[in-house]
């Protein structure tokens, strides 16, 4: 059994994996906020012994230390994911390739182990990443913008009258909430489409992420929504 651990901006996100096939395979899965990551060693209280561990860590230090804290029941050294020149059958184009995010570099190989193919990969949380990977498996390169949330909470934030509330989804919003709501998602979209468009052709769009469920129903292309990519991909990691 595999323990794949998703420590990103805002909530901790794990899953059990029995090892076998990319989509299927998880007998347990759960999430925390970082602000009770105090609460894992009861969340996991029940989980069983695995055989391997992986991480995927950008949270700060005191977080990491409250994961290592509750992983020392489990006896397993975990690994923690960091971006590599070439791993599980993706290549990294960055500059730097360790400069690249544990969670995007990641989802990558999650995407690689899920699709074979070219693919845009993106993430859809506090931030929205957006990454492309071609049919040899090369990630060339990618984007990052606020998320959906925080695109709202900057207006609230930065302005004297915009207000921060759910609104809905509208072609033509007629009042303030929606106007955001409406904007918001669409420079979510747009972004998405554009990188999209540049890609060779039979190249599917994974989407992953809080998000993805009210991104995806916005964009003019198809997409497959995937529940745990990051998590797909540390098994992939911790199984090679």
């Amino acid at each position: 059994m595999i323990l794949a651990i998703d420590c990103g901006n805002t909530r901790a996100k794990w899953g059990c994996h029995d090892g076998g096939r990319p989509g299927n395979g998880w007998r347990a899965l759960g999430s925390l906020p970082l602000v009770d990551l105090g609460r894992l060693e009861a969340e996991w209280r029940s989980l069983a012994q695995p055989s391997a561990i992986a991480i995927a860590h950008v949270a700060g230090t005191s977080e990491r230390a409250a994961l290592e804290s509750a992983l020392q029941r489990f006896h397993v050294q975990p690994i923690w994911v960091s971006a590599r020149a070439s791993q599980c059958g993706v290549t990294n184009a960055y500059a730097d390739p360790a400069q690249l995010g544990a969670d995007r570099w990641a989802a990558l190989i999650g995407a690689w182990r899920m699709n074979r193919g070219p693919a845009l990969v993106v993430n859809a949380g506090t931030a929205t990443t957006v990454d492309v990977l071609s049919s040899t498996g090369l990630f060339s390169g990618g984007l990052i913008l606020p998320g959906l949330e925080l695109m709202k909470e900057a207006l609230a934030a930065r302005t004297a009258g915009l207000p921060l509330t759910r609104g809905e989804f509208a072609d033509l919003p007629r009042n303030t909430a929606d106007a955001i709501e409406t904007g918001c998602l669409l420079a979510q979209a747009g972004a998405i489409e554009r990188m999209h468009a540049r890609l060779e052709p039979g190249s599917v769009c994974l989407l992953s992420g809080g998000a993805a469920l009210r991104i995806a129903a916005r964009l003019n292309m198809p997409v497959r929504v995937v529940e745990n990519l990051v998590l797909e991909g540390l098994v992939q990691i911790a199984s090679s």
